[in-house]
């Protein structure tokens, strides 16, 4: 294991990326993400590394979340054809979480309080799971695969161990489903990166005024989040609300995308949008930290879990030093706390702004 530069241009041939990445040869990553869309931070993200010449994506494995699940498998497998990757499989995971359900969240909010953002449940966006909602994008012609997300993620880890890095992005509904099923799982994969957790953001943002511990991926299903972050994985990496606050996908952005004629810059150019105080890169900054770790200038270190009493703190996140640890299970968690913004915005636009590599010949 070693760090390497490479770089690769984008369709002018005048503009290159440059960038540190710890590889030895392609790094292999499954992506396991709530895939929302089109665009937005839940596809950009996953764009992000797909657009990485460095980088094998195994497979992308869906969990509803922000979007119901049939709705999210449409839109990354429409992503996938607009941007000429349809050999990347996709799998459908799990549609409900663990124990959380919708009416009893209505109700758990008539006692303790609104939410700003309920993901597939959210009043103004909802229609029913087995719907696909809006497509402006197109329907899909492809299809997903006939395996289900998560053997297709034990799978993997079996037959690559400690090589398989899992990328998180959406509520971990799927990776307890496998830890449930195969408790090896977690030692079997190289690390778990993942977006998610908040501890004190400096922000305005409504979601976290009155609520700072909150944060939609470990709330959406505390009991998944629980028995994730307490296994015994090699290494957590967490890209946390207090971090993805500090950048902002502006105008000046999507237009220096855009401006190439690239698939993916057109998608964003088309797709992408900007909506008010959510134009945080949440998921793109943990993706990026990932191909990048240099792009992230402050870590810390600190255990941490869900609370998943049903109370009014249900969901929230939780964290101690090792001078104050629980005497039950819980594991070490590096987690990002500052960044060189210039050097991540500079990144986001040039992989996404160059041409799509190469298709992986060998298929999953």
């Amino acid at each position: 294991m070693k760090f390497i530069r490479f770089c690769i241009l984008t369709s002018t041939l005048t503009l290159g990326l440059c960038f540190t990445a710890w590889s030895q040869g392609n790094r292999k990553i499954i992506i396991d993400q709530d895939a929302a869309g089109p665009a937005g931070t839940d596809q950009e993200s996953m764009m992000l590394l797909i657009q990485s010449p460095h980088t094998q994506v195994l497979g992308i494995t869906v969990v509803t979340g922000d979007q119901w699940l049939k709705s999210e498998v449409a839109h990354t497998l429409r992503m996938l054809e607009i941007i000429g990757r349809t050999d990347i499989p996709v799998f459908a995971g799990a549609e409900y979480p663990l124990v959380r359900r919708q009416q009893e969240t209505e109700l758990w909010e008539q006692e303790y309080g609104t939410f700003a953002w309920l993901g597939a449940w959210t009043p103004r966006f909802y229609h029913p799971a087995d719907q696909l909602g809006e497509m402006p994008e197109g329907l899909p012609t492809t299809k997903p695969s006939t395996e289900d997300a998560i053997h297709f993620m034990l799978r993997m880890v079996h037959e690559y161990p400690h090589e398989v890095t899992i990328y998180e992005g959406g509520p971990m509904t799927n990776l307890a489903l496998a830890i449930s099923i195969d408790p090896d799982f977690p030692q079997l994969a190289k690390e778990l990166v993942f977006m998610g957790a908040s501890l004190s953001p400096d922000t305005s943002d409504p979601e976290f005024v009155n609520t700072p511990r909150r944060e939609f991926n470990l709330w959406f299903d505390p009991e998944a989040a629980h028995i994730t972050l307490t296994a015994p994985w090699k290494k957590i990496v967490c890209t946390t609300v207090d971090i993805s606050v500090k950048t902002r996908l502006t105008p000046d952005l999507i237009n220096r995308i855009k401006s190439s004629n690239a698939p993916a810059a057109q998608y964003i150019g088309k797709f992408a949008h900007l909506y008010g105080q959510y134009n945080f890169l949440w998921d793109e900054l943990a993706s990026a930290a990932w191909l990048d770790p240099s792009i992230i200038t402050k870590t810390e270190t600190r255990r941490m879990d869900v609370n998943f009493a049903r109370g009014p703190n249900y969901g929230d996140t939780l964290t101690w030093s090792d001078s104050d640890k629980p005497k039950l299970e819980t594991q070490q968690v590096e987690i990002q706390a500052d960044l060189d913004k210039n050097r991540f915005y500079k990144m986001f636009v040039d992989l996404l702004s160059a041409p799509t590599p190469k298709a992986e010949t060998s298929q999953q």
